[in-house]
């Protein structure tokens, strides 16, 4: 594939599997089937000798003025604290190494094809068993298909016989990664959840199981809603009521995670109005500056975490690092953003899912439903979860739990369906 142009539809570092005259992948690559290309990545060595010159030419602001309070929020009160964001930068110019990624990914298998005109990337590791189910997993912001890098083969092909496999589908958002960026509007969720039916279908799963987390949270709800003959249940970290309802009957907990999720879109998500209203204007530091991006990106790691202190309690900081890079070798910063501006607050009042669905609420994710309130939109609720731990990114925070509570929760989703 061509470098980018400025419309951006052609993704940086990605290559074709080469064919012979024939239509033979020469690399032992599979054919072009249904429009779908197998595909590698692989950055030119400019690209990342240019990310190193800028992290060392870095002009960085003074210490924030809570320096020096104890771990725990108050350090991290104004923002990703300077020492933090200093050592962090220091790795990813000497220490960290993007190839090893680029060869992970090819691993798994990567591939592309064309939806409604525009580009998609994905992932699709298929099982080996013979009774896998087709499933797929759908990231959100400011993560990608990073989000689920750690548990991709577990699912496809578990360690123990007994328990269930899948067909495992991971595509990237349009705007992220490695899909192309929409150079219109018009690329919501109903969109997107609409462009994934097809590409399972051009895959050979006309029915499928969906599962995901922020965007993809809302993402696989419209899944379930509106293609319930394609879907066959769904598991959501997400779950978000209708508008409207009352604390009338919840229990002192609900009423707790009820304030508190209040409290989040009230005073900490300044971000999601800023791109909601105006991504093209912070798309421009965060696709000009490196550590411009990995602040605005680590940020939200930190906070959204169940950590008392760092992100890197929980997950490493090359896994970090692979989501950031990502971002930045492909200069997707601003077309990531957008997904606010396109979907914010735009789940449909009058949506129902009928399909079973199991539900996992995270202890410290930042927005969490009350079971009353998600039974008036999810009417078969076939599982759910409340964890002891985790927060808004689960299957990188706590990868072992996050693998057995999805099987556990498909499995109650299927279960429902017999």
């Amino acid at each position: 594939m061509p470098r980018p142009t400025s419309d951006g539809q052609a993704p940086t570092g990605g290559v074709q599997a080469p064919l012979n005259d024939a239509g033979t992948p020469l690399n032992g690559a599979e054919p072009p089937v249904n429009g779908v290309q197998a595909w590698e990545v692989r950055a030119t060595e400019a690209d990342l000798d240019d990310l190193r010159t800028r992290l060392a030419a870095a002009r960085l602001p003074e210490a924030e003025t809570v320096r020096g309070a104890a771990p725990g929020p108050g350090r991290w009160a104004q923002g990703v604290p300077l020492a933090d964001l200093v050592d962090v930068v220091h790795h990813w110019r000497t220490g960290y190494d993007w190839r090893s990624f680029e060869e992970r990914l090819d691993r798994i298998g990567q591939f592309r094809t064309t939806i409604d005109g525009l580009g998609i990337h994905f992932l699709h590791r298929r099982s080996a068993r013979a009774d896998a189910t087709p499933l797929i997993l759908t990231h959100g912001w400011p993560d990608s298909i990073v989000r689920f890098l750690d548990v991709v083969e577990e699912l496809a092909d578990p360690a123990d016989a007994d328990a269930p496999a899948f067909h495992v589908v991971v595509p990237s958002l349009p705007g992220f990664g490695y899909s192309d960026k929409p150079a219109t509007t018009g690329w919501g969720t109903e969109r997107i959840a609409a462009a994934w039916v097809e590409l399972m279908g051009r895959l050979g799963y006309p029915t499928f199981l969906a599962h995901g987390g922020d965007w993809g949270g809302n993402i696989t709800t419209v899944l379930g809603g509106r293609f319930p003959a394609h879907v066959l249940g769904i598991h959501t970290t997400f779950a978000e009521g209708p508008p409207g309802l009352t604390m009338d009957g919840l229990t002192a907990a609900e009423r707790r995670w009820a304030d508190e999720t209040r409290d989040f879109w009230r005073h900490r998500a300044a971000y999601a109005k800023q791109q909601a209203t105006r991504p093209q204007t912070i798309g421009y530091g965060l696709v000009d500056s490196p550590v411009g991006l990995l602040a605005w990106i680590l940020d939200k790691f930190a906070e959204w975490s169940d950590t008392e202190d760092s992100p890197f309690e929980t997950i490493s900081m090359d896994r970090i690092l692979d989501d950031v890079t990502l971002y930045w070798l492909t200069r997707t910063g601003a077309s990531a953003a957008r997904i606010y501006y396109e979907s914010h607050n735009s789940l449909d009042p009058g949506l129902r899912v009928d399909v079973p669905s199991a539900i996992t609420m995270y202890p410290r994710d930042v927005e969490k439903c009350p079971r009353p309130w998600a039974q008036e939109r999810y009417r078969h609720i076939a599982r759910w979860a409340c964890p002891e731990s985790g927060g808004h990114f689960p299957s990188l925070e706590v990868p072992e739990h996050f693998v057995r509570d999805l099987r556990e929760g498909l499995a109650a989703v299927l279960a429902a369906r017999r």
